[in-house]
């Protein structure tokens, strides 16, 4: 069951978590949290995102075998026009 807890947004856009989450997860003034923006849904974890450095991965894989955006882009093209038949 999801525990809900309600905070507010004070000047500057500053919100404090709830003393017994900071406990619960160790959590101290200066640690760093991720914020996804999921279209509103707001997701504050106390991990690091490892969103970008999938994406630079995936870039660099990408980059070593030749690919650009512009050839990956072509094919999608391709691959459209054949559903159109």
């Amino acid at each position: 069951m999801t525990d809900t807890k309600v905070i507010r947004v004070a000047q500057r856009g500053v919100v404090t978590l709830p003393k017994s989450l900071r406990e619960a997860y160790g959590l101290e003034a200066g640690d760093l949290l991720t914020l996804l923006d999921l279209g509103g849904v707001f997701v504050l974890s106390p991990r690091q995102s490892e969103i970008d450095a999938l994406a630079d991965r995936i870039t660099k894989s990408l980059e070593e075998k030749g690919e650009t955006l512009e050839s990956m882009l072509q094919v999608l093209r391709e691959e459209r026009e054949n559903y159109g038949d």
